[in-house]
């Protein structure tokens, strides 16, 4: 049996530490020789306009891993969010995630959460802030605004859906500071997040200067599950729809996500299709 060669990263946690260390810092050279102009300014001041909401319940069901990486994952987002609430972001100008949060840390009040990574669970300081980005994300998709920096935990479905409220596939995955989620201001007006967290939820709003002319509505087609090769999939699109408010007319229709995931838990339950 071939074994795969292991990645310096894996060699030790040594050989690890290294590897972070050189991504953070080529992340800051890399941000450093660009020209681009991140978002800082915030503002206690609300827009006018809102144009998104959406909230997400912040302790859920994942799969059997402990509930406690859920308390300690209210935790973490509690931090962090009023780093970003009320941030400004102006023509031109890029959204950071990291740029606004921070590197975490215990010193910092952090704590263990679940986090992901090569396709597997485990638990590490700051862990769920993703659940972070993945409301950023979701509402941005229903803007004009342009991701410019998205990762996501490709190929896998790790747990069975549990009061799923968006479409399989529009999650994110961040890590400090080189695995970045980060969108840009290309049009003529003023955006603004709003986010904080309730005992239950974490609620955003993405805010504007102006009126939009038009809204999105994001869709999922085709998703099911097969089976190849005695192993199954979850399969589908995501799609997203550009309307113009005063018509109703789709005036675009665009392919955002083409899901084609293994399924990590008990598919038992499961209806599986033939393709």
């Amino acid at each position: 049996m071939e074994h795969r060669r292991k990645l310096f990263c894996e060699i030790s946690p040594l050989t690890y530490k290294i590897s972070v260390f050189k991504c953070r810092t080529l992340r800051r050279m890399k941000d450093a020789l660009s020209f681009n102009r991140f978002a800082l300014k915030k503002s206690s001041e609300a827009l006018p306009v809102l144009v998104y909401s959406h909230k997400s319940l912040m302790r859920r069901k994942l799969g059997n891993t402990e509930m406690q990486l859920q308390e300690n994952k209210v935790v973490n987002l509690n931090i962090a969010a009023p780093k970003v609430t009320g941030v400004l972001i102006y023509p031109g100008e890029t959204f950071s995630f990291w740029k606004l949060v921070g590197c975490y840390s215990e010193k910092e009040g952090y704590k263990e959460g679940l986090t992901i990574s090569n396709g597997k669970t485990s638990k590490g300081i700051g862990g769920g802030l993703c659940q972070f980005t993945n409301l950023i994300h979701w509402m941005v998709l229903h803007t004009p605004l342009q991701i410019v920096e998205h990762h996501h935990h490709g190929g896998m479905d790790l747990f069975p859906d549990f009061g799923r409220q968006i479409p399989f596939g529009t999650g994110t995955s961040v890590v400090y500071n080189y695995i970045d989620y980060r969108f840009k201001n290309n049009t003529d007006k003023i955006f603004q997040l709003i986010v904080h967290t309730t005992e239950e939820y974490l609620c955003g709003e993405l805010r504007c200067s102006e009126p939009l002319d038009i809204k999105y509505h994001i869709k999922s087609e085709n998703d099911r599950f097969v089976k190849i090769d005695d192993v199954v999939y979850r399969k589908g699109e995501v799609y997203r729809e550009c309307v113009d408010k005063v018509t109703g007319n789709v005036l675009s229709k665009e392919l955002i996500k083409s899901n084609f995931a293994r399924v990590m838990y008990d598919t038992s339950d499961l209806i599986i299709s033939e393709n």
